[in-house]
């Protein structure tokens, strides 16, 4: 669909104001306390004992802040970090000229790591563990093994997929941590530190209302917030108070609960085409003009975690709280076998 996405837009102004908002200490990173003391942990004991740090694998659903965890603990180890991506690897070979490239104690961190193909995987394995690489010359009889040593390094992992991972992949992970969905107070007070980054007049009451309708979400909270941004630049004098804020959301279709257009769709078309659910993935995707692995990363977790729907082996069905905010009769039939609107 040609409307912007609250979570998958990729503007690149706004990609540069991210990067100026991001913190750089774990002390100035907001929420994940349990995760961030653990790290804290890991990584005071690996600089006391002059070490890298074990590997790191960083899962939960998008934007979270596992990239921006990932740099930090670059930052707080003092070492360089190197980012690609699961996709970005094709080749064995490509993984084998990354790690050979690679600085003793430097940081490679692999987002989308549950992507990576089986044959780059294979490659993975003797260098977490042994810090080598076995690379095959030649073809056929010919073929001999040559075995290249890596200097120490700390592959840090981000997956919005942990179950697609391979359990020998998974295994070889000292360090294993996962994200959750932070509290309106916790975005409250991330949203409050960007605006003074980016230099936003807003009030407490302000930061909240976008805290409570930004799915949970520190990327989303962000956007949102440069959103009402302009409309306060435009219709109130630049200043984000509680008001202000709640009009500018209500012109981007956010309602209280933070779901968007496409979060709506999905729940009308569970409610009123398929009477409820079930419906499986494919079906529900190709109903809502979305693909299937948008629809189950990005918007399913928060539907889920809204209580809105519920995930069987049959498919999904709406719970009778999805019906609630929509306004729906619950179980309400229509002629056609369908719900009442």
């Amino acid at each position: 669909m040609a409307e912007e996405r609250l979570i998958s837009a990729n503007v690149l102004e706004e990609d540069m104001a991210e990067t100026t908002i991001r913190p750089l200490q774990l002390d100035d990173y907001i929420g994940q306390d349990r995760v961030k003391e653990n790290i804290k942990i890991f990584i005071s004991a690996a600089l006391e004992r002059g070490e890298s740090l074990d590997h790191v694998l960083l899962s939960g659903p998008p934007g979270l802040g596992k990239t921006t965890l990932a740099a930090i603990i670059a930052n707080e180890l003092g070492n360089p970090i190197r980012k690609t991506s699961g996709p970005a690897i094709e080749r064995p070979g490509d993984l084998a000229a990354i790690l050979t490239n690679l600085e003793p104690g430097e940081i490679l961190f692999i987002d989308e790591i549950h992507r990576l193909n089986r044959a780059v995987e294979e490659i993975m394995y003797p260098a977490m563990e042994d810090f080598v690489i076995d690379i095959i010359i030649g073809k056929g009889p010919a073929a001999r093994t040559l075995r290249l040593d890596l200097p120490p390094f700390t592959l840090i992992g981000a997956t919005t997929r942990p179950g697609l991972l391979s359990s020998p992949l998974r295994d070889r992970f000292g360090i294993i941590s996962r994200l959750d969905f932070y509290s309106p107070e916790d975005l409250a007070a991330i949203i409050t530190r960007a605006a003074t980054i980016l230099g936003i007049a807003i009030e407490p009451e302000g930061a909240y209302e976008i805290a409570v309708r930004s799915r949970g979400t520190p990327r989303v909270a962000n956007r949102l917030l440069r959103r009402v941004r302009d409309y306060a630049l435009v219709k109130a004098g630049g200043t984000i108070t509680r008001a202000t804020a709640k009009k500018a959301l209500q012109m981007l279709e956010i309602d209280e609960w933070g779901l968007d257009t496409v979060d709506r769709m999905i729940l009308e078309a569970i409610i009123v085409k398929f009477a409820g659910g079930p419906v499986g993935l494919e079906t529900l995707a190709a109903a809502v003009s979305e693909e299937h692995d948008t629809v189950s990363d990005v918007y399913e977790p928060y539907l889920l975690k809204m209580g809105l729907i519920q995930k069987t082996p049959r498919g999904r069905i709406a719970t009778e709280r999805a019906f609630q905010h929509l306004g729906l009769p619950y179980g309400a039939k229509t002629e056609e076998g369908g719900l009442f609107e």
